[in-house]
């Protein structure tokens, strides 16, 4: 399809285009909004990402990492409990 519109628009006289525009600046405004909506996707996709990773902090296991974290409980405590969390969700 493109390679028949080029060569009509290659024929169309420049000021058909306005001044100083030529036939190839319209391929911008599709590259602006592919960029877009790549940009929109790639974010989301980190958010979704990032949320799944770093897991619910409202859960049982985010509370639990959250005490490992500030000190309240040790490596072997988090370790057993955490444990225990997973097998009870089985």
């Amino acid at each position: 399809m493109t390679t028949t519109i080029l060569p009509a628009l290659a024929a169309m006289p420049a000021h058909a285009w306005g001044p100083g525009y030529g036939p190839g600046w319209f391929i911008l405004i599709p590259i602006f909004w592919i960029l877009l909506i790549g940009f929109f996707i790639f974010f989301s996709r980190r958010m979704y990402w990032r949320h799944r990773i770093q897991g619910d902090p409202t859960s049982a296991e985010g509370v639990l990492r959250e005490r490992y974290a500030r000190g309240e409980i040790d490596e072997t405590e988090y370790r057993q409990r955490l444990e225990v969390l997973r097998a009870n969700r089985k």
